[in-house]
């Protein structure tokens, strides 16, 4: 076969709930664009049944190596060159983390980096500018994951304060919804935002100091939410680099979500039915923030870390 004349580089984003692929053809000219050929995503749930108790469960396992043996097919079909793979909190914490490193290394090839939660956040915050222009102010930028939420202050040259917390959605969900096919019950509202203002005490703390005019929130929940907005739900290639939430329609969804059962949260459009019950939680959590912060602009981004990590590649060195 012949190789490709260019080099073409696979970015993977191991989350604990989805898997993303992103596949480039990286330009020749220096500061030319790289050329986007595939995006795509995999609900893989790593975290379901196991992440509170500190492993990876069978069944998520299993399908995390699927979910790897399809990328590794889409890569050989795109010819890529590179690959770059990433994983976050499930691998981080997990006991047999390790071991399913190993196991994709000798399935498919792929070299997996497991990367520290600062880094991450780093990586969210170099991807988010790619999608929203921050300017000179300084903004708060939140990626839920299902294994932890990061939190970063910056403006678009600078970042003021990052730290990531072991608080992701499918955690919230074992910690706090025992019964996610129900209601979530009130007294279970009122455990989580104790809980939130207990963990979160830094975050309040960086608000204080640094002030951030605006909430850019980078990450399924904050797509669904904008696809509920919209009421439809949108494909990886037709969601735009950045959306605007308004207030009254997280408010909205928010309260609606609260009163629904899980059949009917996974009936509402724009609903993807892994996160019918995340999204709960994780509303919980973006409500908590806008109450903490006062903010009222709330920007969505599509772009996270392995977006950030390929503005980092293609960053000349200094």
């Amino acid at each position: 076969m012949h190789q490709p004349l260019h080099r073409r580089l696979a970015l993977i984003d191991m989350g604990t709930n989805t898997f993303h692929l992103l596949i480039v053809e990286m330009p020749e000219a220096r500061h030319a664009q790289p050329i986007k050929l595939l995006r795509t995503k995999v609900g893989v749930r790593l975290g379901e049944g196991g992440i509170s108790q500190g492993r990876i469960a069978e069944a998520p396992y299993e399908r995390a190596l699927h979910a790897l043996a399809g990328f590794k097919e889409e890569m050989e079909l795109h010819q890529v060159t590179d690959v770059r793979a990433t994983a976050t909190s499930a691998m981080r914490v997990s006991q047999n983390g390790p071991q399913l490193v190993q196991d994709i290394f000798e399935q498919t090839g792929i070299r997996v980096e497991v990367i520290a939660g600062d880094r991450e956040a780093e990586l969210i915050a170099k991807g988010v500018r790619q999608a929203v222009a921050l300017g000179p102010e300084s903004h708060l930028i939140m990626d839920i994951g299902g294994g932890s939420v990061e939190f970063i202050v910056a403006d678009e040259n600078q970042i003021f304060w990052k730290r990531s917390f072991e608080i992701g959605a499918q955690r919230l969900l074992d910690k706090f919804f025992p019964d996610p096919s129900g209601v979530f019950p009130p007294e279970a509202l009122a455990a989580e935002q104790a809980y939130l203002r207990e963990v979160l005490q830094p975050l309040a703390e960086a608000v204080q100091q640094f002030r951030p005019v605006g909430l850019v929130g980078a990450s399924g929940s904050f797509d669904s939410l904008a696809d509920m907005q919209l009421g439809r739900l949108r494909t990886e290639a037709e969601l735009p680099p950045s959306s605007e939430l308004t207030p009254e329609g997280f408010r909205r969804s928010y309260q609606q979500m609260l009163s629904l059962t899980h059949e009917q949260r996974v009936a509402l459009p724009g609903i993807l039915p892994m996160r019918a019950d995340m999204l709960v939680v994780a509303s919980v959590l973006i409500d908590y923030v806008l109450q903490l912060t006062g903010i009222t602009n709330i920007r969505t981004s599509a772009y996270a870390l392995k977006e950030g990590l390929l503005a980092e590649m293609l960053a000349t060195p200094e």
